[in-house]
C-alpha cells in the first residue's frame, strides 16, 4: 500500500477540524497556515470529502466547514477512501490477475495485508486521535503560531493604514 499525500493531507485536515470544532466552522485558509498544506489543494479534497458527507460547508461571513458528526463516528479509514485513496497492497488491484490472467504466489498475502490495513484504519477514529497527548501538544503549539503570525499581520497592516491615513490628511499649500 502506498499511501500518498493525498490521504495523508485529509487525515490531517479533519483532524484539525475535530481540533478546532468548538470555534464553529472552520475556513480552508486556517487549516491551510496551520498545516502548512496549499489552499487549492484542501479546496480539492474538501469537495470530496463534502460529496461523502464527512463533513458541511457554511457559506458567508464567519463560514468554513465543520465535521458532518460527531468525530468519534468519523474512521481514518472512511476519510482515507473518500479522497479516493486505496487501500492495497496487491499489485493487481485486488482483482487476482496478477501473473496474466492469473493469481501470482503471493496474492493472498497481500490481500490480507490491505484488509489489515483497512481494519487497523477502520478502528481508529477522529475522536481517538484528538484526546492523544502529543496530538493536543502539537495542536497548541500550531494554533500558538498561526496567533503570534496573524497579530503581527494585524499590526503591520494598523501601522500601514496609519501611513495611508497621515498621507492622505496632508494638504498642499501653495502661495
Amino acid at each position: 500500500m502506498r499511501l500518498t499525500t493525498k490521504g495523508r493531507y485529509a487525515v490531517t485536515a479533519m483532524l484539525d477540524l475535530a481540533i478546532h470544532f468548538d470555534k464553529g466552522p472552520i475556513s480552508l485558509a486556517d487549516i491551510s497556515e496551520r498545516q502548512g498544506i496549499s489552499l487549492s489543494y484542501l479546496e480539492q479534497l474538501f469537495t470530496k470529502l463534502r460529496r461523502k458527507e464527512l463533513v458541511r460547508s457554511t457559506r458567508g461571513p464567519g463560514g468554513g466547514y465543520s465535521l458532518s458528526r460527531d468525530a468519534d463516528d468519523i474512521a481514518i479509514a472512511q476519510i482515507i477512501t473518500a479522497v479516493d485513496e486505496k487501500m492495497d497492497t496487491t499489485r493487481c488491484g485486488g482483482l487476482a490477475n496478477c501473473q496474466g490472467d492469473d493469481r501470482c504466489l503471493t496474492h493472498e498475502l497481500w490481500s490480507s495485508l490491505s484488509e489489515q490495513i483497512h481494519s487497523f484504519l477502520s478502528g481508529i477514529s477522529l475522536g481517538t486521535l484528538t484526546n492523544q497527548e502529543d496530538v493536543q501538544a502539537i495542536a497548541s503549539r500550531q494554533s500558538k503560531k498561526c496567533d503570534e503570525h496573524n497579530s503581527a499581520e494585524n499590526e503591520l497592516g494598523e501601522k500601514e493604514s496609519k501611513v495611508t491615513l497621515d498621507t492622505s490628511n496632508t494638504r498642499s499649500v501653495t502661495g
